[in-house]
């Protein structure tokens, strides 16, 4: 939905003010049509470059150019794969999503990834649960996917799940809304806080509005100095010491090990 004009302002920003890193997600933004230009622009700017892929984009017809243009680039590929185990992969995004996946996993495998070439595996528990510790999981992982399909990666990432979105309408509708928001409120970890990711990044919508963190964008919590802010209007020293918008939801984040875009906090 990123149209080519928001796209080169955006661009325009990356080049003039070198950001450390700039992640790329959707849904699956490589369907977007100026996915190669936002990466392209951040790797000449000196940016580290993230895709956070859903893997089975690079099963579709017409994506076979993917792996190599991030092989090419030396784009980092952040994919969730919410297990190991297949049958718990069906249950959670549908039929033939493992297979998909594990072919794709293979594919990056295959340009180095997961070696030379930096693949992380996203997991989110299913349920009323916060996730197991990250450290123990990525073994499990590690040893189940190079047994059984011969596939190396470099880290797993574990996140909360976020009660917004249609989460919070599942647990709404199974009369599990409150608790879950308990079990948050109980698993509190100040420790957690000072790596919150809406400390130290910023979250650009498809307009080119920016919000402090991804789960803010969903819910639509732009920011503002009085006016609604777009990436374009602001200077990175803006950022500094503004006040980061909250609600309900930040208790995911700071639950048990701490949740963030790179997984456990603590």
């Amino acid at each position: 939905m990123l149209d080519a004009s928001t796209a080169k302002r955006i661009g325009n920003w990356i080049s003039n003010h070198q950001p450390a890193t700039v992640d790329i997600t959707g849904g699956a933004p490589e369907l977007c049509a100026n996915f190669r230009y936002l990466v392209e622009t951040s790797r000449k700017a000196g940016c580290h470059v993230i895709d956070r892929c859903n893997l089975t984009i690079i099963e579709e017809t017409g994506f076979n150019w993917l792996p190599g243009f991030l092989a090419k680039n030396e784009v980092e590929v952040i994919a969730s794969l919410p297990c190991h185990q297949p049958g718990n992969v069906e249950r959670q995004r549908g039929h033939g999503v493992f297979e998909k996946s594990i072919r794709a996993l293979r594919k990056l495998n295959e340009l180095g990834y997961g070696r030379t070439l930096s693949l992380n595996l996203i997991y989110n528990p299913t349920g009323i649960t916060l996730p197991p510790s990250q450290q123990e999981l990525e073994a499990d992982y590690k040893e189940s996917l190079w047994r059984e399909h011969g596939i190396v990666f470099n880290q797993l990432y574990t996140i909360t799940n976020q009660p917004i979105a249609r989460f919070a309408e599942d647990l709404r509708s199974q009369g599990k809304w409150e608790d879950y928001m308990e079990l948050l409120v109980q698993s509190f970890n100040s420790a957690a806080v000072n790596g919150l990711m809406c400390r130290d990044s910023i979250s650009v919508g498809y307009r080119g509005e920016l919000y402090d963190c991804d789960f803010n964008q969903m819910l639509g919590m732009q920011l503002s100095n009085g006016k609604l802010l777009y990436l374009w209007d602001i200077l990175p020293k803006h950022l500094s010491g503004q006040k980061i918008l909250t609600g309900d939801h930040c208790l995911a984040c700071s639950a048990g090990n701490g949740s963030s875009c790179n997984g456990a906090l603590t």
